[in-house]
Parts: structure tokens; C-alpha cells; sequence
């Protein structure tokens, strides 16, 4: 398993990090435009190896997408990064331009890749992914939903005051602060509805902290988070690695599926050895059906930009 990581800022670098010490994959190529950066990412990763046990070969190149050929996976998280009181959206003229280069560079070179999208705004730039290179949609995943969820899962254990593998939940629709819907009606603890636990006015306190989740990390910051976005993205590698069919909220071209075409946005999907390997159709109630068409119109306008 080759994987390819474009980027070697905070994020990329992170991805990077936990794929290898996972120990699933047997190289990691990691790319960035600055001279000697990725290289020096890489050797700073590799004498972590015989202390954190792990074999994968992780190597830093400097705009040479040759030594990403033939890649099963490759993760864009390249772009500028979201400063304090700067929206995802507000990314897009800078960040479409990258994210067209290096989705068509990684697919001359590895014409079988699956391409996880991480660069903001996420769903916008998923879909340009898509509209840019033309491949199967089940090879072209937007990460978004799997770090939305983590978000999720954190304030609802901080809520209930339990630990984090105790509860379960996810977030759907569009990856911005206002476009996120936290499913708080479907979340629950050991199998135990959250409801039984936790008032209806404390839940709207928790679905309101996960979607301005990574706002209040870029005030704290200063600029956005790493950690959580690289494990989540170390997450869903290694379900494609794997093969496990395990289930992740993300960003996927819809045709017909939640009423929608012509859309990448949060959904359930099964991620295996192909990529997407099913969307699941939730049923939604009526409010949440009207506040994921609102999301959905959101992330029309911001394609509208492309």
C-alpha cells in the first residue's frame, strides 16, 4: 500500500504521522511545493520509527509528483490554512487553483488513486476534484463528516461526563460552521439514546460547540487544527488499506441519493478497498431534512464561486 500525501504543513504532516505509526501502509510519499520541507518532514518522521515501532518508509520529495506514481491513496490537504475570523469559503480563490493542480498531477501519475480531499472549503473542493479529473465518483472522498463527527463525539462526552468510546454519533451535511447537521436525535451512549440522558436545550449547546468546532480552535490557534484532521484522515486510509466496510460520514458526489444531484456533501458511506462503497440513505425527520436542502444550497453558492 502506497500512499501519497500532499502537503506537509500541520496537516499533511500529522496524516502522515499517523498512517505510519498505524503500520498498515509500506510507504508514505509526502510532497510540498517548499524546497527541502517535505524531506525534512519525512526524516524528522523516520527517526520516530524505531521508537514507535513502526516499518512504513515515509518519504519527503519537493514538487516531484513522479515519486508519487502508482499511489493507491492520496490525501490533498495542500492550500492555505484558515486564519482567526476567516470562514472555509473565503479559501476558495486561493485554494481551487492548488487543488485542480494537484488532483490532476496525482492522477496522470497514479491513474488508479483514491483521492481524499482535506483543503477547505472541503465539500467545494471535492467536487471540483471531481469536475477536474473525472473519475468514478467513488474514488474522489472529502473528509470533512469523519472530523465533524470526532468533534461531535468529544462535546457529547463532555456533556455526559463519560468517556468518548462510550458514546456514538455522527455529523452530516455541509462542512462549514453554519452547514453542519449534528444527528443529536440518532447519538447515543452503550446504545442508550442521548435523549434519556441529556436535556434538549443541552444538546442544542452540543450540536452549536461541534459546528463551530474548528472556529474555536483557530482563535485559540491561530491558525487551523491538526491533530484531529490527520487522525481522521489516518481513519479512513486505512478502512480503504484494509478493506473494513467501516462506516464514515464524508463528502460524497450525490446522484439521486438525499434528493440531490450534481453535490458533494456529508453522508453516511461504507469506505472499503474501492473507496465509496455505498451511501446510506438515513431517514431523516422533517427538520432535518429541511436543514440538510439549506446546507446543500450553501454549498451550491460556494460552487457557484468555482
Amino acid at each position: 500500500m502506497k500512499v501519497t500525501v500532499v502537503g506537509a504543513g500541520a496537516v499533511g504532516a500529522s496524516c502522515a504521522e499517523y498512517i505510519a505509526m498505524k503500520d498498515f501502509a509500506s510507504e508514505v510519499v509526502l510532497i510540498d511545493i517548499k524546497e527541502g520541507f517535505a524531506e525534512g518532514k519525512a526524516m524528522d518522521l523516520m527517526q520516530t520509527a524505531s521508537l514507535m515501532n513502526f516499518d512504513t518508509q515515509i518519504t519527503g520529495v519537493t514538487n516531484d509528483y513522479s515519486k508519487t506514481a502508482n499511489s493507491d491513496v492520496a490525501v490533498i490537504t495542500s492550500g492555505i490554512p484558515r486564519k482567526p475570523g476567516m470562514t472555509r469559503e473565503e479559501l476558495i480563490g486561493i485554494n481551487a487553483g492548488i487543488v485542480k493542480s494537484v488532483a490532476t498531477s496525482l492522477i496522470e501519475q497514479s491513474p488508479n488513486v483514491i483521492i481524499i480531499v482535506v483543503s477547505n472549503p472541503m465539500d467545494t473542493m471535492a467536487y471540483l476534484a471531481h469536475k477536474s479529473i473525472g473519475i468514478a465518483k467513488n474514488r474522489i472522498i472529502g473528509m470533512g463528516g469523519a472530523l465533524d463527527s470526532a468533534r461531535f463525539k468529544f462535546r457529547l462526552a463532555e456533556a455526559l461526563g463519560c468517556p468518548q468510546s462510550d458514546v456514538d454519533g455522527m455529523v452530516i451535511a455541509g462542512h462549514s460552521d453554519t452547514g453542519m447537521l449534528p444527528l443529536t436525535r440518532l447519538a447515543v451512549r452503550n446504545s442508550v439514546p442521548v435523549t434519556a440522558f441529556l436535556s434538549e436545550e443541552r444538546l442544542s449547546e452540543v450540536a452549536e460547540a461541534t459546528k463551530v468546532g474548528g472556529a474555536t480552535l483557530t482563535k485559540l490557534l491561530g491558525t487551523s487544527a491538526w491533530y484531529a484532521p490527520g487522525a481522521a484522515v489516518s481513519s479512513m486510509v486505512q478502512a480503504i488499506a484494509c478493506d473494513t466496510k467501516k462506516m464514515f460520514p464524508c463528502s460524497a458526489l450525490l446522484d439521486g441519493e438525499y434528493g440531490l444531484t450534481d453535490i458533494s456533501i456529508g453522508v453516511p458511506c461504507i469506505i472499503g478497498k474501492n473507496g465509496i462503497e455505498k451511501i446510506v440513505e438515513l431517514e431523516l425527520t422533517d427538520a432535518e431534512k429541511a436543514k440538510f436542502k439549506e446546507s446543500a444550497a450553501g454549498v451550491r453558492a460556494v460552487n457557484e464561486l468555482l
